[in-house]
């Protein structure tokens, strides 16, 4: 595995996916189809310096899965992030959709901004590490 890759896929993957979180669930969406009484009042500052690291997190560690089993195309990598996706992030926000006050929108944006968060760190893979 080229290790300068790998850092690059990282790095740009977890800009560009922080950026489809801020997106599919971010300030216009939580205004307008959350429940106030769901969310903490205090300032959002802490919670989104401890948060912005894990995209980077997200990027690095399929970055290296997809290294690792040797998948170096776009179809190969995109499959396991849909796979990921139908293992992980789909099936815990329906369950808390379920138990919790979320609006229907915004668990159908949360999700798929996942599935997009995904797909483009495999498309990076896909480019990047071959």
């Amino acid at each position: 595995m080229n290790w300068m890759r790998f850092v690059l896929i990282t790095i740009t993957g977890g800009v560009v996916t922080s950026l489809t979180d801020w997106f599919f669930a971010g300030d216009w969406l939580h205004r307008r189809f959350t429940y106030p009484e769901v969310w903490r009042k205090a300032n959002e500052s802490r919670a989104i310096a401890l948060t912005s690291p894990l995209p980077f997190l997200t990027c690095g560690v399929f970055a290296y899965l997809c290294g690792i089993l040797g998948l170096h195309s776009p179809t190969g990598a995109f499959k396991v992030a849909l796979a990921i996706w139908l293992i992980g992030p789909l099936p815990l926000i329906l369950t808390n959709a379920a138990f919790m006050k979320l609006h229907r929108v915004f668990v159908a944006c949360y999700a798929t901004g996942w599935l997009v968060k995904l797909a483009l760190v495999a498309l990076a893979v896909g480019w990047l590490m071959r």
